[in-house]
């Protein structure tokens, strides 16, 4: 008995080794990319306007983590640093209670970097991650994540898997 209970949780632990959590591929025709959502709980918020090349997510709730996918035209050579800053300088800090984070090198299929913030909305904290993806000279792709402070954080594996795997078509 005690050998094929062994080998039963023998052969469970090996069969886990080869599982890969589910991951959906989402893109649209009106879309020029491609991305992987990590799990089934990720999923479109009816309404995004792909037709303009946004898109929108909810990892089950808005407030567990939302987000926004935005094409960004900047003037040539601006870098997705450039585009980090001027956000940050002209938009964020606007938010009630920004406490800004430091800004951070991402490499996936497109290379950029992360910033990371902190605001208040509706007496509640919140986190915003954002990830500005380089696709050339005159194009970056911002992915703003945002959701509350805990939450956020705890899916901070989550959302670098979502801009690793983002993929110009």
């Amino acid at each position: 008995m005690k050998h094929v209970i062994a080998g039963m949780l023998l052969l469970l632990i090996a069969g886990s080794c080869f599982l890969a959590p589910a991951q959906d591929t989402y893109t649209t025709d009106q879309l020029d990319y491609t991305i992987e959502l990590p799990s089934p709980v990720w999923r479109p918020v009816s309404g995004s306007d792909a037709a303009h090349e946004h898109a929108e997510f909810v990892n089950g709730e808005r407030l567990e983590g939302y987000l926004q996918i935005r094409k960004e035209v900047v003037d040539a050579d601006t870098t997705a640093s450039n585009l980090s800053r001027r956000d940050m300088e002209q938009k964020l800090r606007f938010l009630p209670g920004f406490v800004e984070g430091k800004e951070e090198k991402f490499s996936g299929r497109l290379n950029g970097v992360t910033v990371s913030y902190e605001f208040v909305r509706t007496a509640k904290p919140m986190m915003g991650r954002i990830y500005y993806l380089q696709a050339d000279n005159r194009t970056v792709y911002a992915l703003r994540f945002t959701g509350l402070r805990e939450k956020l954080g705890r899916i901070r594996n989550q959302t670098d898997v979502i801009a690793r795997s983002f993929k110009l078509k």
